[in-house]
């Protein structure tokens, strides 16, 4: 986003991450330790409450989250005394907290995991702002974070896209490559954790001793993850607007039904569901207006970056039918990906969008994916190809909206593709394009030949696909008026906790012209 009020933010921000996200001056810890009005409780805390960093998301105009969550024992439940904490929050112009705008106390509870969720209003839009927290003596590292631009605006926006991140994988190391290239934003599209049994064959273990079903599980799952420090890193780096897929809570799991029902039964899942939403509510940056209600959790969302672009979120798990298993079912007219209400909700926001460029976040891919080479088709049932009349109805939509993007994950896999309005049809217009991201860490160090052994020979029952690829990595999108310049950037391998970087390949969506180019 260009315009902010900091005279060189690229330079500024990559200052600040040089020096570390939790590094503070002394006169600034001065500052806060004076200014506090918490006072220590009788019995005080242990120390190392923050030990699962800082993060902010979802940026408005004016405002943004500002997340923390008091763990100083992390992997077992997260070792906080069953009582509220009052927890100070401060957020300033400047990294030394010289001119502070905002402060206030957020109460962090028991029954939210001792998590903090702060909504800050007041602030200017399109510019940079440091925010830290304190507690009983203890001071948070030291985030920053960026609000939307002013609803006129036209600049640029930086978006950086990710999804599908295995601990038991890989280091999440494409974040250390993202955290230099300095996003706006980071929009992660689902499978945040893995609900994955520990294995003693992974380049790194799961906590615990099986899934995770209750809500400590949960948390020490979320917790475990966010030890990686390169996660810590780039969630302290810039706003994260994020939803969740299947793994968050049970693989492949749709509406109340779980994968495995003969195993599950409905009312064990359903507690399931509710502890797994209330874990995803605890350790992420969102707004209140996501406190779970039992099994039901509102997670579609819609936010605006002046008249650039406007970002519509799906939920494609909570509302979906059961998935199909043939080619008749998946063309069944009764299948729903979305629910009525959330359908709804986004033809609105795409009728009536003033936007440039209308961006959907889609946990799962749009594009047609045909696995049978020749003759035939054969769907990949638990993406949008399982929903077909649903799909195929939303894309007729599509057509009437003005420079549609699908954003979306799941497959971990870079597949790039023009969005046709009809994919039973060869000759069918161009309406619009699709980036579905490669994974931060899932499949791992993936064996490039054996890939493209198997989705080479697929290229010509796919002609709408223009790049697939099987690097872990994350996407990096330049946004103006003019057009999207995206980049394909990919690490060399997620079995150690450092690697090299670098753009495969870079792309086009030109203003007005629907579809995608390589570059």
């Amino acid at each position: 986003m260009s315009g902010r009020t900091t005279s060189s933010p690229h330079s500024g921000r990559r200052r600040f991450l040089a020096t570390g996200a939790g590094a503070l001056g002394a006169a600034a810890v001065s500052q806060f330790v004076v200014t506090g009005t918490a006072r220590a409780a009788a019995d005080p805390l242990p120390d190392g409450v923050f030990a699962l960093g800082v993060a902010s998301g979802d940026p408005l105009p004016d405002g943004v989250v500002l997340w923390t969550r008091l763990a100083p024992d992390p992997l077992n439940g997260g070792g906080m005394p069953d009582r509220t904490v009052d927890v100070e929050w401060q957020v300033a112009k400047d990294k030394g907290f010289r001119s502070i705008v905002r402060r206030g106390t957020a109460q962090a509870t028991p029954a939210l995991g001792h998590s903090v969720h702060v909504d800050v209003r007041g602030l200017h839009a399109h510019r940079d702002y440091w925010y830290r927290f304190r507690v009983e003596g203890q001071i948070s590292p030291l985030g920053r974070t960026r609000t939307a631009p002013s609803p006129s605006s036209t600049g640029r926006l930086r978006l950086a896209l990710a999804s599908c991140q295995n601990w038991q994988h890989g280091y999440f190391t494409p974040y250390a490559d993202m955290a230099e290239q300095d996003p706006d934003a980071v929009l992660f599209v689902g499978d945040y954790i893995y609900e994955s049994v520990p294995a003693s064959t992974g380049v790194r273990r799961h906590e615990g001793k099986g899934e995770p079903v209750s809500l400590v599980q949960y948390r020490n799952r979320y917790a475990q993850y966010h030890t990686d420090p390169d996660l810590m890193r780039m969630r302290a780096s810039a706003p994260w607007i994020v939803t969740f897929d299947d793994h968050e809570v049970d693989n492949d799991w749709a509406g109340e039904i779980p994968q495995d029902p003969d195993k599950q039964p409905h009312d064990a899942f359903v507690a399931r569901l509710t502890a797994a939403y209330q874990a995803f509510y605890e350790n992420m940056p969102v707004r209140a207006t996501a406190v779970p209600n039992g099994p039901h959790i509102r997670m579609y969302r819609r936010l605006d970056f002046g008249r650039l672009a406007r970002l519509q979120i799906l939920d494609t798990r909570q509302f979906r039918s059961d998935q199909a298993t043939t080619q008749q079912g998946a063309q069944d007219p009764a299948l729903t990906m979305l629910g009525a209400d959330q359908k709804a909700w986004l033809l609105d926001g795409l009728r009536r969008s003033p936007a440039r460029w209308n961006l959907i976040g889609s946990q799962i891919m749009m594009a047609e994916t045909d696995m049978l080479a020749g003759p035939g088709k054969l769907w990949f049932y638990d993406a949008w190809d399982g929903y077909q009349v649903e799909r195929n109805a939303l894309l007729k939509e599509l057509a009437a909206v003005r420079n549609p993007v699908i954003l979306s994950g799941d497959r971990h896999l870079t597949m790039i593709s023009d969005l046709k309005r009809d994919f039973a049809n060869p000759s069918s217009q161009v309406i619009g394009a699709e980036f579905v991201g490669t994974s931060i860490s899932s499949n791992g160090d993936q064996d490039q030949a054996a890939f493209h052994a198997q989705f080479d020979p697929l290229v010509p029952d796919n002609p709408h696909w223009k790049i697939i690829d099987a690097h872990r990595g994350y996407h990096l999108f330049d946004i103006d008026r003019g057009g999207i310049d995206a980049q394909v950037r990919i690490v060399d391998t997620v079995t150690s906790p450092t690697s090299a970087a670098r753009t495969l390949a870079r792309l086009r969506v030109e203003n007005g012209r629907p579809g995608v180019d390589l570059v």
